[in-house]
């Protein structure tokens, strides 16, 4: 399996992105969008073109023309795509190599859980070229691996969504097909999300540095710790080994192998893009949240606001600058580093008055036992550097005087 793999990454390397202009290039970047409305978040392709970010997909898709550019059945790009044929779609009639002419996929709306017959094509992509403190220019590469989608896949996506943009570990993620060896960019890529909609995140291809604005220009990756990538063989996900997590320095006692992944692929730890809040199953939620309240017990209660079970006053509580004074949370991983969640990441603003412990409970047979929801990871930098299998995270920028919205994306040759 791992021979067939190897052999359809070497073919997708030759078969596509090619590229406008000549390199090197060594680092490409994307701003990326929070949408209040949904919580979610995308990036700018093409510069005008926005794709929801997600980081599980197996493949990128997009509501394409009548007329596109087909991709055989017998492509390498096409058996890689058909490796992760979705069971929410109706089998396709052109299973059989005997009747296929042009590759079938299945997109799929992580939030709809929808899916569609749709072609494999290929389409070119621009975005910018950067130094690591600001755009320097722009490049095209071309061929890039997408499946169509109707324009009902759209649907519960931000407004003005073109289509969905894969970060996951698939050969046909933009996070592969985006750095290809021959223009000599590093197998790696960088997300800082933002936590206001007013500004731009950043989505780097490739190395640093990675220079924002604290007041004076800092390479933030200096701020990571780092931990390995898991593959779950079940999924396209990233996942993270978690040993433990702890509330104010005090260990939350967990059911033995509370973390560790089924023969099922079922259990572990998770990041998800689409998913607003962390969800933990309901074993992992119940002790996680009795020790928060056992944590907070001398600030006062307020009624709880869905989809939340545990709610503050916030007028009793002071500010700093990473958010809200409430005991830390760290997840302890793998590596035995800590990704320590402050205020500004552990409790939501639900109103004037009341913040809300921003976890949810998943539920008894919750898919995973942690999936790190995307407002645990706004404002902290995240490095997946999928040449090494690590994950580099910084805990919150804003204990660094940064955010994710102080990469200057004015243009400057």
């Amino acid at each position: 399996m791992q021979l067939v793999q190897a052999l359809l990454l070497l073919a997708l390397a030759l078969a596509g992105s090619h590229v406008s202009a000549f390199p090197p290039y060594k680092t490409l970047v994307a701003p990326i969008t929070k949408d209040t409305t949904t919580s979610l978040y995308t990036t700018t392709l093409n510069f005008h073109e926005n794709y929801l970010v997600d980081l599980g997909a197996p493949f990128s898709w997009y509501s394409c023309q009548y007329k596109h550019p087909p991709v055989t059945c017998k492509a390498a790009p096409c058996m890689s795509a058909r490796s992760y044929l979705s069971p929410l779609c109706p089998p396709s009639s052109s299973s059989s190599n005997n009747r296929c002419q042009n590759c079938i996929t299945t997109p799929v709306n992580p939030l709809t859980k929808t899916c569609a017959l749709s072609d494999l094509t290929y389409k070119n992509v621009a975005l910018y070229v950067t130094n690591g403190g600001h755009p320097t220019s722009s490049i095209t590469l071309n061929d890039i691996y997408m499946s169509c989608a109707p324009g009902y896949l759209l649907k519960s996506l931000p407004s003005g969504t073109t289509g969905l943009a894969s970060l996951s570990w698939a050969s046909l993620a933009l996070s592969t097909q985006l750095t290809p060896p021959h223009l000599g960019i590093t197998k790696k890529f960088a997300m800082c999300l933002p936590s206001v909609s007013n500004g731009k995140g950043t989505l780097f291809f490739g190395n640093g540095p990675y220079l924002f604005r604290s007041p004076a220009l800092v390479d933030v990756s200096r701020y990571l710790s780092y931990t390995p990538l898991v593959k779950n063989p079940k999924s396209s996900d990233y996942y993270i080994g978690l040993n433990g997590i702890s509330v104010a320095g005090k260990a939350v006692r967990f059911p033995r192998n509370a973390f560790s992944i089924d023969s099922f692929g079922r259990g572990g730890t998770k990041l998800s893009t689409v998913l607003p809040y962390t969800v933990l199953r309901s074993d992992v939620y119940d002790a996680f949240v009795r020790e928060f309240k056992m944590a907070t017990r001398h600030i006062p209660q307020a009624r709880k606001v869905k989809p939340f079970d545990y709610c503050l006053k916030s007028s009793a509580i002071a500010s700093t600058r990473v958010g809200l004074q409430v005991p830390q949370i760290s997840l302890q991983v793998a590596s035995g580093k800590d990704w320590t969640i402050y205020g500004a990441n552990s409790m939501k603003q639900v109103s004037k008055d009341v913040a809300c412990l921003a976890f949810v409970d998943g539920g008894k047979a919750a898919e995973q036992a942690v999936a790190i929801g995307s407002y645990q990871m706004e404002d902290n930098f995240l490095v997946f550097d999928l040449a090494q299998s690590t994950l580099g995270f910084s805990s919150s920028l804003l204990g660094y005087a940064t955010t994710c919205t102080n990469f200057d994306f004015t243009v400057k040759p």
